[in-house]
C-alpha cells in the first residue's frame, strides 16, 4: 500500500509547479469555505471588477486614458446601482410584500381546486387523500410563515450589513480597476519564472470565463427585461418579481427554466384560471424561454463550454451546496477550471515525452 501511494505520488507530484498548483488550490478552497462570509465584500468586488473591465478596455481601445476609462466605468456602475436602489427595488419589495399577503387566498383557492379532484377522478383520488395533503401544506406553509416572520426580527442588523456593503464594495471595485496591473504584477513576482502549466490553464481559463461571466451577466439582464416587459403587458400579476426569477433561472441550466415555470404558471392559474389569458402568459412564457435557448446564448457565448450535461447539473450541485448563490453562478468556469487543470497537470509520463529520450528537450529540427 505505501509503495502504491508512493508511486502515485512520483507520478502526479514529480514536477515542482505541480505542487504549487495543488497547494494554491487547496489554500484557496480552505480561505473561501472558512473565510467566506467575512471575505463576502471583496469576492463581490473582484467579480464585478472583473464583469465592468470589458468597459475598461472598450473606453481604452478608443483611445481614453486608464483614469478617465475606469472613472467613466465607475460612474456607469454607480448609476446603474443608483436606478436599481430608487426605482427597481421598491417596486421589487411591494410586490413581495402583496404576494405574501395573498398566499392565503392562493392557499384557499387550491384547496377548493384539489377538493374537486376526488369528483372528478374517483378511482384515482380519494376525499381522504386529498384532505390529508391540504392538512400537510397547512402545516407546512405555517412553519414557513413562523420562519419568515423569525427571520424578519433576526436579521434586522443584516440590513446595516447590507447598506455598508452598499458603500464599501464599489469603492473596492473602483480601486480593484485601477490598479489591477499593479495586483497582477505583483501576484506574478511571487511565483516562479518558469510556471507552464499555470500559463496554459491561464490561456484556457481566461477566455472562457470572461466570456462566461460577462455573457450571463448580460443574459439575466435581457431575460429579466423582456419578461417583466411581457409579463406586465399582459396584465400578470406579480410581474417584476416573476421577471426577476425568470432572469435568474438561466443561472441553473435544464433545472432553472423547469423550476422557475411553476410559480409562473400558478399566479397565472390563481388569477385567471383556465382563461385565454393563462394560455397566452404560457405560450410568451415558453417562446421566451425558447428564444433564449436557440438565438441569445449562442450570440452571447461565442466560445460554448462543451461539457455534459450530467457535469454541468453535478457542478451546480457540489459548487451550490459549497458557496450557495455565487457557487451556482460560478459552477459552469469552477467546472471547467478543474477541467483545464487536470488536462494541464504534470505527470511523469508527460514530463518525460516533453524532455525527450536523452533526457532533454526535443530539437524542433
Amino acid at each position: 500500500m505505501i509503495k502504491i501511494f508512493q508511486s502515485w505520488l512520483e507520478r502526479y507530484f514529480a514536477d515542482e509547479e505541480a505542487v504549487l498548483v495543488a497547494v494554491i488550490l487547496i489554500v484557496s478552497v480552505v480561505v473561501v469555505v472558512s473565510m467566506g462570509v467575512v471575505l463576502a465584500p471583496m469576492i463581490a468586488a473582484i467579480i464585478i471588477a472583473f464583469l465592468m473591465q470589458g468597459i475598461v478596455l472598450q473606453l481604452k481601445r478608443w483611445g481614453a486614458s486608464h483614469t478617465i476609462s475606469v472613472s467613466l466605468t465607475f460612474v456607469v456602475l454607480a448609476g446603474t446601482l443608483l436606478v436599481c436602489v430608487v426605482f427597481l427595488v421598491p417596486v421589487f419589495w411591494r410586490q413581495l410584500i402583496n404576494l405574501l399577503n395573498e398566499t392565503p387566498k392562493m392557499l384557499v383557492q387550491g384547496q377548493q381546486v384539489m377538493l374537486l379532484l376526488p369528483q372528478q377522478y374517483p378511482g384515482l383520488v380519494t376525499e381522504e387523500q386529498v384532505r390529508e395533503l391540504i392538512g400537510a401544506l397547512r402545516i407546512e406553509m405555517t412553519q414557513w410563515g413562523q420562519s419568515i416572520l423569525s427571520f424578519s426580527v433576526a436579521q434586522l442588523p443584516v440590513l446595516v450589513g447590507i447598506l455598508i456593503y452598499m458603500v464599501l464594495v464599489p469603492i473596492l471595485v473602483f480601486f480593484f480597476l485601477k490598479d489591477s496591473e499593479q495586483m497582477l504584477q505583483w501576484f506574478s513576482s511571487v511565483l516562479p519564472r518558469k510556471r507552464p502549466v499555470m500559463r496554459q490553464i491561464w490561456v484556457e481559463m481566461s477566455l472562457q470565463i470572461a466570456n462566461y461571466v460577462r455573457g450571463k451577466s448580460v443574459e439575466i439582464v435581457i431575460v429579466a427585461g423582456v419578461s417583466s416587459i411581457a409579463f406586465s403587458f399582459l396584465g400578470l400579476q406579480y410581474a417584476l418579481l416573476l421577471g426577476i426569477a425568470v432572469g435568474l433561472s438561466v443561472l441553473v441550466p435544464y433545472i432553472g427554466a423547469a423550476v422557475v415555470t411553476l410559480p409562473v404558471a400558478l399566479i397565472g392559474f390563481f388569477q385567471w384560471g383556465w382563461a385565454n389569458e393563462f394560455f397566452y402568459v404560457m405560450v410568451v412564457y415558453g417562446i421566451i424561454q425558447m428564444l433564449d435557448g436557440n438565438v441569445l446564448v449562442p450570440l452571447l457565448f461565442s466560445e460554448a463550454v462543451k461539457m455534459h450535461p450530467v457535469v454541468i447539473v453535478l457542478s451546480v450541485l457540489v459548487f451550490g451546496g459549497l458557496w450557495g448563490f455565487w457557487g451556482v453562478f460560478f459552477a459552469i468556469p469552477l467546472a471547467t477550471l478543474c477541467k483545464a487543470v487536470i488536462n494541464a497537470w504534470p505527470t511523469v509520463s508527460r514530463l518525460d515525452a516533453e524532455e525527450g529520450p536523452s533526457g532533454r528537450e526535443p530539437s524542433n529540427k
